[in-house]
C-alpha cells in the first residue's frame, strides 16, 4: 500500500507538509509514502526535519497549481504539476490513495477525469465530521460538491454515508436523518419532500426522519444528508464555532473538536479510490491526519464495501 500526497498544495506547503510526513512516519514508520513535488525544494526540507527516506518515494513535479487558478485549465496546461502527476499515478494503480491541500477545484476535476465513480453512483459526494455534544461524531454530506441535487442523489448519499459511518467511524447500524425545516414528513421544499419517501423506503439505511437545524450538533442522527449548498453553509458555520472559541479564549473540549486539523481532510465518496481534499490552511497536524485517514480508508477497503452496498438489489 503506497499512499500519495501532494507536497506543494496549501498555503503552508511544502514546509508543513514535510512536518506532517515526519509526524506520520513517527507513528507508522513502515507505511510507504509517495511525495509529489519539486525535488530540489523537498529534499532540503526532508533532510532538515530528519525525515527517513527508507520508505519514501519522491516523484519530481516541477509545476504547481495555484489556489486561485482555473481548475480545468490549470490541469490541462500544467501536466507536470504535483496534482496532475498524482492523479496520473492514482489512475494507473501506482498509489492506493491521493491527497492534497491545494486547489480544491483541481482536486475535484482531477477526481472526475482520472478515476471512475463506483458502479451505479449518479454523483460522488464529499462529507465532513460533525462533533456531537455527547462526545460522539456524526457525518454530514454533501458539503459542497453538489449545490443542486435531486432526490435520487440524496438517497445515494444516505447509503454511502451509512457505509462510511459504519466502516470508518465504527457506528453499528447508523441512523440517517434528512436535514429539513421541520420534523413532519410534509415539511420542506420540493427537494426534501420528494426525498423523504425515498429514504423511508430504502431498506439499506436506518432512516429516522427529518433533522432540524437545532438537531445537527445534538446527535439526533449519525448520518445527515442534504444538498451541497445547505451542507456547505452548515460546514462553514461549524468551522466558525472553533474560530470564535479560539478568538475569545474559550477552552472547552467540545469546541476544540471543531478544529478541522483533527480530521485531516474531506474524503470524496462514491469513487473507486480514496481521494482526500485538505483545507488550504492545513498545518502539520492536518497533513498527518490526512495521511492517517488515507491509510485507514485503504486498509478498511471502505470504497469496496461502498460498492457492494450500492449494487442493485435483486
Amino acid at each position: 500500500m503506497l499512499i500519495g500526497i501532494d507536497m506543494m498544495g496549501g498555503d503552508y506547503a511544502p514546509a508543513q507538509a514535510v512536518k506532517g510526513v515526519k509526524a506520520f512516519q513517527e507513528r507508522f514508520p513502515l507505511i510507504p509514502l509517495c511525495l509529489f513535488g519539486a525535488e530540489s525544494v523537498l529534499l532540503p526540507l526532508l533532510q532538515q526535519d530528519q525525515v527517513s527516506l527508507e520508505h519514501i518515494t519522491i516523484v519530481h513535479a516541477p509545476d504547481q497549481i495555484g489556489m486561485h487558478e482555473h481548475p480545468t485549465r490549470a490541469l490541462k496546461e500544467k501536466p507536470q504539476s504535483s496534482i496532475a502527476i498524482g492523479f496520473g499515478w492514482l489512475s494507473q494503480g501506482k498509489i492506493a490513495a491521493f491527497m492534497s491541500a491545494g486547489n480544491t477545484g483541481a482536486m475535484l476535476v482531477g477526481t472526475h477525469f482520472s478515476i471512475k465513480p463506483l458502479e451505479g453512483v449518479i454523483r460522488p459526494t464529499i462529507s465532513t465530521i460533525i462533533p456531537k455534544i455527547d462526545g460522539g461524531t456524526a457525518l454530514l454530506l454533501d458539503v459542497g460538491l453538489n449545490a443542486d441535487c435531486k432526490p435520487e442523489h440524496l438517497n445515494q448519499f444516505a447509503i454511502m454515508g451509512s457505509v462510511y459511518a459504519n466502516v470508518m467511524l465504527g457506528i453499528e447500524n447508523p441512523t440517517v436523518g434528512l436535514i429539513n425545516v421541520g420534523e413532519e414528513e410534509t415539511k420542506g421544499n420540493a427537494l426534501t419532500q420528494a426525498t423523504y419517501p425515498l429514504l423511508k423506503e430504502n431498506k439499506l439505511i436506518h432512516f429516522i426522519g427529518n433533522v432540524e437545524g437545532r438537531d445537527i450538533l445534538t446527535g439526533k442522527a449519525n448520518v445527515m444528508v442534504c444538498d451541497g449548498y445547505t451542507g456547505n453553509i452548515v460546514l462553514k458555520m461549524a468551522e466558525s464555532l472553533f474560530d470564535i472559541a479560539t478568538h475569545q479564549q474559550i477552552d472547552t473540549p467540545y469546541f476544540g473538536r471543531f478544529n478541522f486539523e483533527n480530521y485531516g481532510g474531506t474524503p470524496v465518496l462514491g469513487v473507486s479510490k480514496p481521494v482526500i481534499i485538505g483545507h488550504g490552511i492545513s498545518g502539520e497536524k492536518a497533513f498527518m491526519n490526512m495521511l492517517c485517514l488515507a491509510k485507514d480508508m485503504a486498509e478498511k477497503q471502505v470504497m469496496q464495501k461502498m460498492s457492494i452496498a450500492l449494487r442493485p438489489q435483486a
